[in-house]
């Protein structure tokens, strides 16, 4: 029985990881349809009015609405009982507002409520997770390709090379990591999904060499490694074909890991501006509207953005221990 097989069936009988590995698939399920545009294509339709609450808010506002209009005293007079002579004017102004607004077919309340040009708040948090997770995904996917790369390098070749990317590593881990990455960030100025992945790749890089340099130290010392340089295998295939698979666990584990490190990384530098542009929703923009918004009272983006991606980021962290654990070899 192989190794996997035998991971796959540990994996298995860990009920939190198979749940949370549910989770995680239903964010990529709906992120894969949101960028085939079955789902939440007309995010930035404007469908409800600003500010639109939710509709299991409705009854409690249209109850005060009601409340106060029965408070208010009935004929147009001012506070001293004096008729208004502006009434009949302002009546008809406000009925051509009313009209003009009913034109427009807004609705006046939505799902989970509308944002402040009247975009709805659950297409944006599904089209939000489809930008977060692609560019969590693909930073975390180029991170473990350098990381792997240079540290089968270093932990293969040893001598220079490896003093060299030791050096290099060091450099990079002397600063702080959101501080480097800000700094990078402003540097380039160009905002984009592409410059977040590249800011958060060539930046993020370092725990995996780490991992996997000393991966590589153990191994290529091994009695199979040795065997197959006695029977003339290149550097390349010892390195690619009979240690990597050896040490793909750790790869794995850690690309899992650096997933959920850069959606927070990116919810972080979308929320500071130096992530997403302007036509793009993540949920890092999403919250980045959130300031304006509570000092209105409106709480219902914020509060989608952040459950959308507490639950992201709680699924992806659990699934990546029980993988853990299921992968080390030193179990069962």
């Amino acid at each position: 029985m192989s190794l996997w097989l035998l991971a796959w069936r540990r994996f298995l009988r860990d009920r939190v990881g198979v749940a949370a590995l549910a989770v995680v698939a239903a964010f990529v399920a709906l992120a894969a349809a949101s960028a085939a545009g079955w789902v939440a294509r007309d995010w930035s339709g404007e469908v409800g009015v600003s500010y639109a609450p939710p509709r299991f808010l409705a009854a409690k506002i249209n109850e005060q609405e009601d409340k106060s209009a029965a408070a208010a005293p009935s004929g147009a007079r001012d506070d001293y009982g004096i008729p208004d002579p502006l009434a009949a004017e302002l009546a008809e102004i406000h009925a051509r507002l009313s009209g003009a607004a009913a034109a427009e077919s807004r609705e006046t309340t939505l799902v989970f409520g509308a944002d402040k040009w009247g975009r709805d708040v659950v297409k944006k948090a599904i089209k939000g997770g489809e930008t977060s997770l692609a560019v969590g995904v693909a930073a975390a996917t180029l991170a473990a390709l350098i990381g792997t790369l240079a540290g089968a390098a270093a932990g293969y070749y040893g001598g220079w090379l490896d003093d060299f990317f030791n050096w290099l590593y060091s450099v990079f881990t002397s600063i702080p990591y959101l501080l480097l990455v800000l700094a990078i960030a402003a540097v380039l100025g160009h905002k984009g999904i592409a410059t977040v992945i590249l800011i958060l790749g060539l930046t993020g890089w370092t725990g995996i060499f780490r991992l996997i340099r000393a991966e590589y130290l153990k191994h290529r010392v091994r009695e199979y490694v040795l065997a197959a340089d006695a029977v003339g295998a290149s550097d390349a295939r010892r390195m690619f074909a009979h240690i990597l698979p050896n040490v793909s666990h750790v790869v794995l584990v850690q690309l899992s890991l650096h997933v959920v490190l850069f959606i927070k990384s990116e919810v972080i530098l979308s929320f500071l501006g130096f992530g997403v542009g302007v036509d793009t929703v993540s949920w890092g923009s999403m919250l980045a509207e959130a300031p304006s918004e509570l000092i209105l009272g409106v709480w219902w983006q914020i509060a989608a953005a952040t459950l959308a991606m507490a639950l992201a980021v709680t699924a992806f962290s659990l699934f990546t221990d029980s993988l853990r654990d299921a992968l080390d070899p030193r179990l069962g």
